[in-house]
C-alpha cells in the first residue's frame, strides 16, 4: 500500500528530481532523501526523511535504503564532470540486493543509444555529437545500463530530452525507440517517475520521454 511504502531518493535536488519529493507525497508515499546540502530542500513534510550524506559514500547509500521498498535515482552531473553514475548505481544495486530491495527507477539522456533504437536522423546525429564531446560520460552510462541489464532487479530506466523548468503539463509522450519530443519539464518527470513505482509497462526497458 502506498501509504506504508517507502521511496528511497538519490539526487532530490536536482533539476530533474527537485519535485519528486513532493510528487511521490501526493501520491500517498513516505519519502527518504539523500542530500549533500538538506538547506537545498525546498518542500517539507512529515513524510519525508532527510539524509544527510554523499551519494559517493556506501555508508550513506546503505542509511538511505535501509527500509525502503523503491529506489528513484535522479543523479545529475555537469557534462564535463568526471562521470560517477555508474559507481553510484553500482553501490545502490549492491546495497539493494543486500536488503531484498527490487524496484528500481533511474533517469539518463536521450544520447544514451540502443542497438534496438530507431532513431529519426535528427536524434542520430545528436547522440553521435555528444559521444564525439563528451566521450567519457557516455561510457559511464552506457556501464550503468550494462550494470542494470545484468542485475536481477525490476530496473526501469528513462531516457529524457532537454529538461526545462516548469509545472506539469498533463502531456507525456512515450516512446521505446526513439525520443517523440525535445523537451520536458521537470514536474512533468517527476510526475512520470512515480507513476511507474508500480507500473510493469517498463521493467527492464529504457522509455523515452516528452512533452
Amino acid at each position: 500500500m502506498e501509504g506504508t511504502t517507502r521511496i528511497a531518493i538519490i539526487g532530490g535536488t536536482g533539476k530533474v528530481g527537485r519535485y519528486l519529493a513532493k510528487k511521490a507525497v501526493e501520491n500517498g508515499y513516505r519519502v527518504r532523501m539523500l542530500v549533500r546540502n538538506p538547506d537545498k530542500v525546498a518542500f517539507r513534510d512529515e513524510k519525508i526523511e532527510i539524509i544527510s550524506g554523499d551519494a559517493q559514500n556506501l555508508p550513506s547509500i546503505r542509511t538511505l535504503l535501509e527500509g525502503c521498498s523503491i529506489v528513484i535515482n535522479t543523479l545529475g552531473q555537469p557534462v564535463k564532470a568526471l562521470p560517477i553514475y555508474s559507481s553510484v548505481t553500482q553501490a545502490i544495486l549492491t546495497t539493494m540486493k543486500e536488503y531484498g530491495i527490487k524496484r528500481y527507477i533511474g533517469v539518463t539522456g536521450a544520447s544514451l543509444s540502443l542497438k534496438t533504437d530507431k532513431k529519426s536522423f535528427i536524434n542520430t546525429i545528436g547522440a553521435k555529437a555528444f559521444e564525439i564531446l563528451f566521450p567519457k560520460m557516455m561510457k559511464d552510462k552506457r556501464k550503468e545500463l550494462d550494470l542494470l541489464i545484468n542485475s536481477d532487479i525490476d530496473w526501469t530506466l528513462v531516457r529524457l530530452p532537454f529538461v526545462g523548468e516548469g509545472q506539469e503539463t498533463g502531456i507525456i509522450k512515450e516512446h521505446l525507440t526513439d525520443m517523440p519530443g525535445r523537451n520536458i519539464s521537470n514536474a512533468d518527470i517527476s510526475r512520470f517517475l512515480i507513476s511507474q513505482v508500480n507500473e510493469k509497462k517498463y521493467i527492464k526497458k529504457t522509455p523515452f520521454i516528452s512533452n
